[in-house]
């Protein structure tokens, strides 16, 4: 009787192991592709990488079947599709409304972001490399077709620069969706910061002069665009770090601290 009761309370004293976070990250990878929205969001980057590719052979001219034609070509929905999947994972807790399950069994929050970030990151950094590896067979198979010479217009350096562009994108889908913890306005979110405002401040750069010079610093897709073109040197470094800090860092922050307090329901 005595061995029961004791026994009885070693187990309610034992040791409780936190779950880690390596298994954390790969149940939020699962999650990612798990249903079928999520399986033909994932499946809509290998078809736009495959149809662009097509595109570029049968309707490019000659002298611009280069690598960088291509690999331009397929990065271009890549920043458009990569934020979604960011926005998509991230709001899903509320979205969904799987928070209260999600945060039960990993009670500390800031885990279960870290944990999609680097489900986010993942995905993106292997999407990047396979839109790279069918830019190269994009590049042979035009280029024998068309029989024109084989043009390698992209460094190894300017393959990363073109990876960590990209990354910030999607970096942006993440702290919209760790800033507002919701799949809709996320979105309309994201395609305002990517589409309207860059517009906006091109115009305001043409009409008024104080802004030009202060544009590098706070125009963040300016300074994107700078790894896409391979042009980025000196001062531009500093101009992405400040855009980035204005822009992803500071603002997603803002909403880990949100999140750390906001109710789950």
């Amino acid at each position: 009787m005595t061995t029961t009761v004791l026994d009885a309370a070693l187990e309610q004293h034992a040791p409780v192991h936190r779950v880690p976070l390596s298994r954390v990250i790969r149940v939020e990878l699962r999650k990612m592709f798990d249903t079928r929205s999520g399986y033909w969001l994932m499946a809509s980057i290998v078809i736009a990488a495959l149809l662009s590719t097509v595109a570029i052979i049968l309707f490019a001219p000659d002298e611009e079947l280069t690598y960088y034609t291509f690999a331009e070509a397929i990065g271009f929905p890549m920043t458009v599709i990569l934020p979604i999947i960011a926005v998509l994972s991230i709001t899903g807790e509320w979205s969904q409304r799987t928070g209260l399950t999600t945060f039960t069994l990993v009670p500390h929050r800031n885990r279960i972001v870290v944990a999609k970030v680097a489900a986010s990151v993942s995905v993106g950094v292997a999407s990047m490399l396979f839109a790279l590896v069918v830019g190269v067979a994009g590049n042979i198979v035009g280029t024998v077709i068309a029989g024109t010479d084989q043009v390698w217009d992209v460094s190894l350096a300017h393959g990363v620069e073109i990876v960590v562009g990209s990354l910030l994108c999607l970096l942006t889908g993440t702290m919209l969706g760790i800033l507002f913890r919701s799949s809709p306005v996320a979105l309309v979110m994201y395609f305002v910061s990517s589409l309207l405002v860059p517009t906006l401040s091109e115009m305001l750069a043409s009409t008024q002069g104080w802004y030009q010079d202060v544009r590098p610093w706070v125009d963040l897709n300016l300074a994107e665009g700078t790894l896409f073109d391979g042009t980025i040197a000196g001062d531009q470094w500093a101009h992405l770090a400040v855009a980035a800090t204005a822009w992803l860092v500071l603002p997603g922050l803002l909403g880990l601290r949100l999140v750390m307090r906001a109710e789950v329901k």
